[in-house]
């Protein structure tokens, strides 16, 4: 039926123009008008609300100012549009609220927390508080510019993955405030060498276990870690300090908490009516209705925000694969085909090309990364050609495939060999990130460490291979906090990681190999100046499956460089591989040093190239390669390499 219509005396606020683009789906600001909003009309001082709620037969503010009373202050329906809006006279910043909703059904009251809310009560309290002005003395302008003409295809990408609230607490258990974090986290990152952070969702949530994927504040920063200056004092910093920021954000689903989303005017606005449609069934949340044009402003505005409100550089968008199916983890019958009776979900299809085509328009450099676990065509390719327009996705094949192929003792990896081939059949259909992600270290999998076969040693070598052959496999690369030194316990989002763990040697030589291997990375342009690119990798042999051994060339546009990696505890003493160029090579990196916690098997540093033509080279090197370890090797002088 819709709101009783009232004398409208809230033009001022919100135009019909601004309500014709809501409606759109097209008005990538309506933050700023929804919500809750301090400001002065006809000379008082105060607040307004407003918020969209089309089915509603009434909706009252509440809050601390009116003591919770449900109907003390009435909103009146802008028009025709679903907007209810009001002013409050004398409300300050920082005062709580509410919006009482009563169902044009039932007739029954519901209180809900503001979706465009930007501040919140930490948890368990759900209330929003109204925002105060926005004060922060951003000093990244240097980065924000260098960014807009950022080439990523032809730099390094290496990002630490990290959940604020375990990566590190205090000596009496409370969390790290943003800013606290901010040096701590900075410095640890910096000496380790990556170039990004990404943080698992600080978009507000109710539930710890969560991690932040079940969001019900889309324009909130967490209260758990301080308020939104803080937040942006974090991200100043890093871009001060040369490190982007990258946002995890979950536009796919949402949880059912009856204060936040879930029928939320007394119907199925922001969700299907169907549960077929708006139920997910693996994580028993709500499924956004894409085809809803207000709702898609909603995650549009709120990508936008992140993106401008809080400088991030990227956002890594949740989930991908569930909203790009229909009968994602779904049985026959408990899905609907669409309109042409397949199982592609167009509405969000249309989404997420909107999604990325406005946020890289709207500030080019940006990173927008799918967690798409598929084999979707497309997804890092240009909407113009069919695509939807991410920079890049996660490698979940590459992830999955090397991990197996690690787990299985040594003795039996002749016979997984196909394992590390298969996944440069398909490595530049995408531009590929290669994840070895929270995903992998909870749920009862076990930490990395504890994947890998074999006594301590034996399992701290074959860690130390899985990094070295990550940072030299084609993509970028992105390692999940407590994976840098080889944390046994898998994570726990309640406690901070084993930093104890780096009083042995061992784990101290893992921390060691992430920092040079990142420092490699990025002075080396042939380890990733072609990452995205087929004429940057070319196997040198590829079937030695008896021995367990691969070797292969990266290239730059004026170089070259040889990795090769022994997957088995076996010296191997006289190992030929054919190389491109007569010269001296430098060890680079031995995942085997001493340094490292390893063995000292090796090449003292060089070898010299013979010329002895090999594998259809015109000249090799005769290697000793170290027990379950990775060389990577590089020509003393640079050369165009052949190819």
């Amino acid at each position: 039926m819709g709101p009783k219509q009232h004398p409208d005396h809230y033009h001022d606020l919100i135009s019909d123009y601004d309500l014709h683009l809501f409606a759109e789906g097209r008005h990538f600001e309506i933050h700023r008008l929804l919500g809750a909003h301090h400001g002065v009309r006809e000379g008082t001082s105060g607040c307004y609300f407003a918020i969209w709620a089309p089915n509603a037969r009434a909706v009252c503010v509440l809050g601390d100012f009116n003591h919770w009373q449900v109907e003390a202050h009435p909103m009146q329906p802008r028009g025709q549009s679903g907007v209810w809006i009001t002013f409050i006279p004398g409300i300050t910043p920082g005062a709580l609220y509410k919006f009482a909703i009563q169902s044009d059904v039932t007739g029954a009251w519901q209180e809900k927390t503001d979706p465009y809310g930007q501040e919140f009560e930490c948890r368990p309290s759900t209330a929003a508080r109204v925002p105060w002005e926005h004060t922060y003395p951003w000093a990244d302008e240097a980065w924000q510019q260098a960014r807009g003409e950022f080439q990523w295809q032809q730099a390094p990408l290496s990002i630490y993955e990290v959940h604020l609230g375990s990566w590190r607490r205090c000596p009496d258990g409370r969390w790290l405030g943003y800013r606290e974090l901010a040096h701590q986290l900075v410095d640890y990152v910096r000496q380790l060498g990556f170039t990004h952070i990404e943080l698992l969702p600080v978009t507000e949530h109710p539930l710890d276990e969560s991690w932040g994927y079940q969001t019900t504040g889309y324009f909130a920063a967490t209260s758990r870690f301080g308020n939104p200056d803080d937040l942006r004092y974090f991200v100043d910093y890093c871009h001060q300090h040369g490190i982007g920021v990258i946002l995890d954000w979950a536009p796919g689903h949402f949880p059912r908490d009856d204060h936040g989303l879930a029928r939320f005017d007394g119907t199925a606005l922001y969700e299907h009516e169907d549960p077929r449609q708006g139920e997910h069934p693996d994580w028993g949340t709500l499924v956004y209705n894409f085809g809803r044009n207000e709702v898609r402003n909603f995650l549009l505005a709120s990508a936008l925000f992140w993106l401008d409100s809080y400088h991030m550089d990227g956002l890594r968008v949740d989930a991908v694969a569930s909203m790009l199916y229909l009968n994602y983890s779904r049985e026959p019958g408990q899905w609907l085909p669409n309109r042409y009776g397949g199982h592609e979900n167009l509405e969000a299809i249309d989404f997420l090309r909107e999604l990325n085509s406005v946020c890289q328009t709207r500030h080019p450099g940006t990173l927008m990364i799918a967690e798409e676990s598929t084999s979707w065509p497309q997804v890092t390719r240009p909407p113009w050609v069919g695509g939807l327009g991410f920079t890049s996705k996660w490698n979940m094949g590459w992830m999955h495939d090397t991990l197996n192929y690690l787990r299985q003792d040594p003795v039996h990896r002749q016979f997984h060999h196909d394992k590390l081939t298969f996944g440069l059949l398909y490595a530049f259909s995408e531009n590929f990130l290669l994840p070895l992600s929270h995903d992998e270290v909870v749920h009862g999998k076990g930490s990395l460490i504890n994947k890998m076969p074999g006594d301590a040693w034996q399992q701290r070598a074959n860690l130390r291979l899985l990094l070295s052959y990550m940072y030299a496999y084609p993509g970028g690369k992105l390692l999940f906090m407590g994976g840098e030194f080889g944390q046994y316990q898998e994570w726990d989002a309640l406690a901070q990681l084993d930093w104890g763990l780096l009083d042995h040697p061992g784990h101290r030589g893992l921390q060691h190999l992430v920092s040079d291997l990142n420092r490699l990375y990025r002075a080396e342009p042939a380890l990733h100046q072609r990452d995205y690119q087929a004429d940057g990798f070319q196997w040198i042999d590829c079937h030695d499956t008896t021995q367990s051994v691969i070797s292969f060339l990266r290239r730059s546009d004026n170089g070259h460089a040889i990795v090769v990696i022994n997957f088995t505890p076996v010296v191997r003493h006289h190992y030929r591989v054919g190389v491109p160029a007569a010269s001296t090579y430098q060890e680079r990196l031995n995942s085997d040093a001493a340094h490292y916690g390893g063995s000292n098997q090796g090449n003292l540093g060089q070898v010299t190239a013979e010329a002895v033509p090999w594998m259809g080279y015109p000249c090799s090197l005769e290697l000793t390669l170290p027990p379950l370890a990775a060389l990577i090797l590089v020509p003393e002088q640079p050369h165009v390499a052949e190819g």
